[in-house]
């Protein structure tokens, strides 16, 4: 698949070199042509430069031709824009922008514009680590409604099937580390010692399942 994309910073220039080893061909564009810089000696994109939704710049790095366009610039309009540009004048229907301001997430969802808030993400990631008790987000809608999340849980459950867990907590269970392997729940599954349990949810209805977790289960539970 050949993907274009959109700014040469420490992410677009990180992505095209993903793509790149993963056998698709890459065009990216940025307004200054230092910073092509980033780019490895050996990388064998298009290097465009200009603004990303200047109609001619796009179709220099291939747009019409493209199965993705992925818009990572300093800037929250210009990925917007740009996306908007690839999405309905070029027909490219996989497109993602990051932005910066996690508040017009929603707005962008509904123009059908897939989003990375980059703070809000970044926060989370630090939270995680700073914070190891409880529920930690992994990963958000870009409404911030629904949320992946990594939670704590009293001892008490262990030895429980993840079905009743799920029923007593009143949400679902994503998928459980067990031993730095990830594994999709059963009815049969059972929550070992040294499980890391993640769960999806609403983020209004978290305080409430960290709640139920965090205290044993009481015995009709098992």
């Amino acid at each position: 698949m050949h993907i274009v994309i959109m700014g040469c910073g420490r992410v677009g220039s990180t992505l095209a070199h993903i793509l790149e080893d993963s056998g698709h061909s890459v065009a990216i564009i940025d307004r200054d042509p230092q910073a092509f810089r980033r780019l490895r000696a050996g990388f064998r994109g298009r290097r465009v430069t200009g603004i990303g939704f200047d109609r001619d710049v796009l179709e220099e790095a291939g747009i019409e031709s493209a199965g993705a366009y992925v818009a990572v610039s300093s800037g929250d309009n210009s990925n917007i824009i740009s996306a908007r540009v690839a999405r309905e004048t070029f027909g490219v229907d996989n497109v993602v922008a990051r932005i910066y301001d996690p508040r017009r997430a929603e707005v962008y969802q509904r123009l059908g514009i897939p989003t990375v808030a980059t703070v809000r993400w970044t926060a989370d990631q630090i939270l995680r680590r700073v914070l190891p008790e409880g529920a930690e987000p992994l990963w958000r809608d870009p409404t911030g409604t629904v949320m992946l999340a990594e939670v704590a849980y009293h001892p008490g459950w262990i030895g429980t099937r993840t079905g009743t867990l799920e029923n007593a907590a009143g949400t679902r269970v994503a998928f459980v580390n067990r031993m730095g392997e990830s594994l999709l729940p059963r009815d049969e599954t059972v929550l070992q010692e040294g499980d890391i349990l993640h769960v999806m949810a609403a983020e209004n209805d978290m305080e409430r399942i960290n709640k139920v977790l965090s205290s044993a289960p009481e015995e009709e539970s098992h």
